[in-house]
């Protein structure tokens, strides 16, 4: 028994806690700690809000209740945050508290979307006016100060920040005022006074003309400072006096400033009308350029020659090429490279204006078709088929976007460029809706083919082959089938052969048939053209027969003489001709009609089925 009671007396009189104490107090430290994972995220979910109310505390107190409001918020905080002992005493210091906030303060650094904040250069910005003269403070006096409101203001260390509510001054009797001097720097995360930056002069300081202010702390005790003292007020006033004079045009050097806005002027009128000509040219798709880029020279090529007929008429332009001509200027953007970026903007101009209806409409079909050009060297056109709902009445459109480069014309290849032309203009592929293709095996391939491919990522994309091509194969399989119809296009490409090479007899060819009918040579693509070539020996037979034989009667040469001939007397006197001629006529307008429906822009697929049933039961 008393070994006992001395324990607990040494117990009562012990002024350290015990092991077991201290491994509770641990366990319910951590313990809080755990419950508390995430908690802060609540109390700084409206920092805007908790900082307007901050930063209008400053103000209405001059600064004065900044730092009691700090201790409130950090009394709160120890209440939220700081493990409790055993017997209710607080803890004096709450290290795993302070690493918590630094992790989560470093992460988002990391992250970079809090402390991150990219701002655009501009010269709007206070921090871009180093070297402040004469034109670049008249230039910014007349634009008048841009205030930063939408912007995400980065924190310090302490956690401050700007807040826009700076921009407005509350005055004791309830009024405020527009602080429109104050601006922000979003390069340097200061805040400037417009007039003390612009109007400051050597050995005067004021709180924000040159290193401007970032002690979010005290800003509003400062801010107040500042707009009462002697030297805001005088540099406010030179502002004012300014800028009423800017407007009125009543500067000093007034007549310099007159010849500089004249100067612009001129300069903006000039780019206008270059830019007109390049619109136009670029509209009709003809040539600028020429052997040499010289005016009033010889094969200067379409655009300069529209500049030297402009300047016939219009006094701007008759004043440019005079200053360039007595080398007055040595900027005249006349060249090929202001042409082609003049001719790239309004490019991306347009693709923007499509994509946007594209994207408006949300679903759409592709259309490709490969084809070699000039250099002999493939090209995909794009092509995007949607419906219209930013016009009224709404309507389908067809919009072609650009050539693509084809290096390898395997399906997987095209589809790979597909993919890639989508994703340069953010379509989406999901919203492909329909897909048309011609009838070539990497196009239309059930296992390789890029429909297949097409179809297995986007199972909605519905491929169709061209409606044209289709009818185009299926009219030239028929003829390659019949030798008799071989043998009567076989004449009618002889006929417009025999004439069209000479020009003798393209004479005694236009003698002989007059008015609107004229012989054309048969399509190798298009078999449904070839009407163009039989209906004007339809219609003109006996004028054709009658220059054939006039031909043969006085032609000098064995072979055309012997080839007239045999075309006049052998073929268009020939019964089974004339007959193939009458049904070729007939078929091929019937089929000619169906395929110009196909080929229109706002075609549906229920009116191509029903041409299509039409076409059939005429051939029947």
């Amino acid at each position: 028994m008393p070994s006992i009671r001395n324990s607990k007396s040494t117990n009562r009189n012990r002024k350290y806690l015990s092991g077991s104490q201290k491994r509770r107090n641990k366990e319910n430290e951590e313990a809080l700690i755990k419950s508390q994972v995430g908690s802060l995220s609540k109390f700084f979910k409206k920092q805007d809000d908790i900082s307007v109310n901050e930063e209008q505390g400053n103000h209405d107190s001059n600064g004065e209740k900044d730092d009691f409001m700090t201790e409130i918020d950090n009394e709160e905080q120890d209440e939220r945050y700081e493990p409790l002992s055993d017997d209710g005493s607080k803890e004096q210091e709450d290290e795993p508290l302070i690493e918590t906030d630094i992790e989560e303060h470093d992460q988002t650094n990391e992250n970079g979307k809090d402390n991150e904040i990219v701002f655009p250069l501009d010269i709007d910005d206070p921090g871009n006016w180093d070297k402040i003269d004469q034109n670049l403070r008249d230039m910014l006096v007349e634009r008048g100060p841009k205030r930063v409101d939408d912007v995400a203001f980065p924190k310090d260390n302490s956690g401050r920040h700007f807040s826009s509510v700076h921009y407005i001054r509350k005055l004791l009797n309830g009024e405020t005022q527009d602080r429109k001097w104050l601006v922000y720097s979003c390069s340097l995360d200061i805040v400037f006074c417009f007039c003390c930056k612009l109007f400051k002069q050597i050995g005067i300081k004021t709180y924000l003309d040159n290193e401007g202010l970032k002690d979010w702390k005290n800003i509003g005790h400062m801010l107040t400072t500042h707009e009462t003292s002697k030297e805001h007020i005088h540099y406010m006033s030179e502002w004012i006096e300014l800028e009423r004079r800017l407007q009125k045009c009543k500067t000093i050097d007034e007549s310099v400033q007159q010849q500089i806005n004249k100067e612009k002027e001129h300069w903006r009128q000039v780019l206008w009308r270059i830019i007109a000509v390049v619109k136009r040219l670029a509209k009709v798709t003809l040539a600028f350029h020429g052997d040499n880029e010289k005016l009033y020279e010889e094969n200067n090529g379409n655009f300069l020659n529209v500049i030297e007929m402009i300047a016939e008429f219009d006094p701007t332009m008759q004043e440019h090429i005079r200053r360039i001509d007595t080398h007055e200027t040595h900027y005249h953007y006349l060249g090929h490279k202001i042409q082609n970026e003049l001719i790239q903007l309004l490019a991306s101009e347009v693709k923007s204006e499509i994509i946007a209806r594209i994207r408006e409409a949300k679903y759409f079909s592709v259309i490709l078709d490969c084809t070699p050009d000039a250099s002999h060297e493939d090209q995909m056109s794009l092509i995007i088929r949607c419906v219209d709902v930013t016009k009224t009445p709404i309507k389908v459109e067809e919009f072609f976007l650009e050539f693509l480069n084809v290096h390898d014309s395997t399906g997987c290849a095209l589809f790979d460029m597909l993919l890639g032309a989508l994703s340069t203009l953010k379509l989406d592929v999901d919203d492909i809706r329909g897909q048309g293709y011609d009838n070539g095996s990497n196009m239309k391939g059930k296992n390789k083919g890029m429909q297949s491919r097409v179809l297995e990522i986007n199972p909605r994309a519905f491929y169709t082959p061209c409606g044209c091509h289709s009818l185009n194969l299926a009219l030239c399989d028929m003829v390659n089938c019949c030798p008799k119809a071989m043998s009567f296009f076989g004449v009618v490409q002889r006929i417009y052969t025999l004439f069209s090479s000479s020009t003798k007899r393209w004479k005694v060819f236009t003698y002989h048939v007059q008015g609107s009918h004229t012989l054309k040579p048969l399509s190798q693509t298009r078999w449904e053209s070839h009407i163009e070539s039989v209906k004007p020996i339809r219609e003109s037979a006996q004028h054709i027969r009658d220059a054939l034989i006039h031909l043969a009667n006085t032609s000098e040469d064995p072979k055309s003489k012997s080839e007239a001939e045999s075309l006049a007397i052998h073929e268009l006197e020939n019964f089974e001709f004339l007959l193939g001629m009458v049904i070729w006529h007939e078929l091929l307008f019937a089929i000619n009609t169906v395929s110009k429906t196909l080929q229109k822009e706002d075609m549906h697929i229920d009116v191509a089925i029903d041409k299509l049933k039409g076409l059939i039961s005429v051939l029947d």
